[in-house]
């Protein structure tokens, strides 16, 4: 195998580590649904996600994470165009019409979508709530005046995830220059996961391309203990073999203890 240098490991950025856990509960919040289908997740579903801050933002990741067919609104323009940029929206439209043709056609195929209309998120829900556009699931945090009502009836999430209370959380990363890495850790960690685990394998697979830039090098799943301790020991087999030649570093947190496995090449510790 030919060899590579070891890059030096930084740490993410707060502000993207932040964000990639945001954009994890609001996936784990979403495919906990009962309107989820095991195998088409949420295709068919409409998502509206309300103001493009930075809770629609993540919350759109996730709806596209999770295939779905997703609504969010800003007047800004600068978010608008941000959006569009990151890979977050597909399309920037400029009334429900133009929306909802894009949003309906998705629809029917079962293929998720990520729209961004134009306007305030306020005029936005009053012409839906004219019209008796109703979505599937609703971002909890509508507001909730009168014109909101027919909105909030069609609440489908359920509470946010508590990450002091999921078994385990695990989060992995490389130098972000090196990508092919932080896959063949990626494919280390499908490997490790239970037949029955398929909501953590869609966020696996898909969550890569829908984060992209805004979390190279970074991984974070939640999951059994079991996986933790399993993903760990397959690592350090392939270290032992020497098939790891990159810097790399795991994180796991259990019932408020931490342990951290860490590699830089020629050398492996493991702490907590």
């Amino acid at each position: 195998m030919e060899n590579i240098d070891p890059l030096a490991l930084e740490p993410p950025s707060s502000a993207a580590f932040e964000f990639v856990e945001l954009v994890a509960r609001a996936y784990a919040g979403l495919v906990q649904n009962d309107l989820t289908d095991r195998e088409a997740e949420l295709g068919g579903k409409f998502f509206y996600a309300g103001e493009l801050d930075d809770e629609g933002r993540a919350l759109v990741v996730a709806a596209n994470i999770a295939g779905a067919a997703s609504l969010v609104a800003t007047a800004d323009r600068a978010a608008q165009k941000q959006a569009i940029r990151d890979g977050v929206a597909d399309f920037l439209v400029n009334s429900l019409d133009e929306a909802l043709r894009i949003l309906k056609n998705q629809l029917r195929k079962r293929e998720r979508v990520a729209v961004c209309l134009g306007l305030a998120p306020e005029a936005v829900e009053r012409e839906m709530l004219e019209r008796g556009v109703l979505p599937d699931l609703l971002r909890r945090d509508v507001p909730e005046p009168r014109i909101h009502e027919a909105l909030q009836s069609r609440k489908g999430a359920p509470e946010e995830i508590d990450f002091e209370k999921v078994p385990a959380l695990v989060t992995w990363r490389v130098d972000s220059a090196l990508p092919n890495a932080l896959a063949q850790l990626d494919a280390i960690a499908l490997d490790c996961l239970g037949a029955d685990a398929w909501a953590e394998r869609r966020w696996l697979r898909l969550s890569p391309r829908f984060l992209g830039r805004m979390a190279h090098g970074l991984r974070l799943l939640t999951c059994g203990r079991e996986f933790a301790a399993r993903f760990c020991e397959q690592v350090r087999q392939r270290v032992d073999r020497g098939e790891i030649p990159f810097a790399f570093e795991i994180r796991s947190h259990f019932s408020g203890l931490q342990e951290t496995f860490r590699y830089e090449p020629g050398e492996l510790t493991r702490e907590g």
